[in-house]
């Protein structure tokens, strides 16, 4: 059986721009989901809206290894800046990622650990960061990085609030389904890796700078899987 790579995004801007370079394209609708199968510079792909947030990124996710055999998992989309460095249009690949609202210290574990077992931080595949790493988008940067994962759309109040996301968690890029995906797909022993691209620095203009460049930002992000899908053998 040949191989199909699964692409994720959470919202319509961020798979618009691969629908339009699907070839033999198809859809197919499942409850209130569609899925587009089709070619993408010769990969079999499977290309899906998840929604926002954790609990639809994990159903998509579980569904896109049953019922499609994916053979792997690129989520693509936008996310706010925990590091400085990072600027509007910027790209973050996930080395790992984890739950930054999952919270069991008080029953003696370290915050992001799923409870009762060794689970904190996804690691990434090597193969598809390295391809990954190795894009380019002009006048922009893209590095290597923690994903944090929360149902939560944080500003630089609630960075301000929440110093544990950097202090603790070291995290580089902040969203609301990476550890989502990355937790299915671990489980599944599914190779995957999260693409963020910087739509806002999670600072006092954070609404704002999220809804004006996030056009922008998702022509980055699909710009990393481009180079990803053509070099991928």
């Amino acid at each position: 059986m040949s191989k199909v790579i699964g692409i994720i995004g959470a919202m319509d801007d961020e798979i618009q721009m691969y629908q339009e370079h699907l070839t033999n394209a198809r859809a197919i609708k499942h409850n209130s989901f569609t899925f587009y199968t089709g070619t993408f510079h010769k990969h079999q792909v499977v290309l899906v809206k998840s929604g926002v947030g954790k609990v639809f990124a994990a159903m998509i996710t579980q569904y896109l290894i049953d019922k499609f055999n994916v053979s792997s998992i690129l989520f693509t989309g936008v996310g706010g800046s925990l590091n400085k460095s990072l600027k509007v249009g910027d790209v973050v690949i996930g080395t790992d990622s984890v739950h930054h609202d999952f919270d069991a210290i008080a029953l003696g574990f370290k915050r992001g650990q799923i409870s009762y077992t060794n689970y904190r931080f996804f690691k990434a595949d090597a193969r598809l960061r390295a391809l990954a790493l190795k894009a380019h988008i002009d006048n922009h940067k893209i590095m290597a990085g923690r994903i944090l994962t929360g149902d939560q759309f944080f500003t630089q109040r609630e960075k301000k609030k929440h110093k544990y996301l950097t202090a603790e968690l070291k995290g580089d890029c902040i969203e609301m389904e990476g550890a989502a995906v990355a937790q299915v797909c671990v489980m599944n022993k599914i190779p995957h890796l999260i693409i963020r691209t910087v739509s806002d620095q999670a600072n006092g203009t954070a609404v704002k700078d999220y809804n004006t460049f996030k056009h922008l930002v998702a022509h980055n992000s699909f710009k990393i899987v481009h180079h990803i899908l053509h070099n991928l053998r």
